[in-house]
């Protein structure tokens, strides 16, 4: 007999995945539907976001695609609206939508600054606020951020999307903090390394510092979304009941090295 039965389990939630249709969101989505959850699909990407929609529901599991600008709040609010008059509820956050740009930081040009703040800070507050509200609403629920390692530790070329990032573990734990009491659980996961579209794209702009990332890892390969997803789920489920304003590195202990 199992001490903790279902610990893992997402049977019955409903769960809104930001970034949804591909790299880490698409796996969460996926991964989360398996786990018994129904999926709000957010992505700028309509196609993307139909077609994941079409996978989960081969699963078996319920799903809407919702098509939005998590940096604009008016279409944030639809977002939140929609999956609660679809399901009636939403018990699951992730925030999972993120953008970089690299460039040296005496140059880096203010646009550039101005959109990677936009969508990974910003919007990952924006969704934050619009579906916590749903969640305080119904009593309770789980949010987890994807920060990354470059809110832990530094390197060059991406001071903005290093402040971004940096900018989510504070947010985690500040709503951590604030909504503690309306039964909120609010965590990150900072992933390391991952084999993403946007990481292949900088894989190939720049082998060297690709590898010599790899070369400081404890476990010396780059993640796959799906490596990400358990870390996720944890933090999504009764199995971190007591588990709120951290942060957790998926990075094959970069940060431990």
């Amino acid at each position: 007999m199992p001490v903790y039965p279902n610990a893992f389990s997402l049977e019955g939630k409903v769960a809104a995945v930001t970034g949804a249709a591909l790299g880490i969101g698409r796996a969460v989505a996926l991964g989360f539907a398996e786990a018994g959850a129904d999926i709000v699909a957010i992505d700028r990407d309509e196609a993307g976001a139909r077609a994941v929609c079409a996978e989960i529901e081969r699963l078996g599991r319920r799903a809407v695609a919702v098509v939005a600008d998590i940096s604009n709040a008016s279409d944030v609010e639809r977002a939140a609206k929609l999956a609660d008059e679809t399901f009636g509820r939403v018990d699951v956050l992730v925030n999972s939508a993120g953008i970089t740009r690299r460039h040296p930081a005496a140059e880096f040009p203010e646009a550039d600054w101005d959109v990677v703040i936009a969508v990974n800070l910003k919007g990952t507050f924006l969704c934050s606020q619009h579906f916590g509200r749903l969640m305080i609403r119904g009593g309770g629920g789980r949010i987890v951020n994807l920060a990354s390692i470059g809110g832990l530790v530094g390197y060059s070329d991406t001071v903005a999307y290093l402040s971004s990032k940096g900018g989510v573990v504070q947010m985690t734990r500040g709503l951590a903090a604030e909504w503690g009491k309306h039964n909120i659980n609010v965590n990150a996961v900072a992933p390391g390394v991952v084999m993403t579209p946007m990481q292949e794209k900088l894989r190939e702009a720049n082998p060297e510092k690709f590898e010599s990332f790899i070369s400081k890892m404890a476990i010396k390969r780059p993640a796959q979304p799906e490596d990400i997803v358990g870390a996720a789920l944890f933090l999504s489920t009764q199995a971190s009941a007591l588990v709120t304003g951290h942060t957790l590195p998926v990075d094959g202990g970069y940060v431990a090295m």
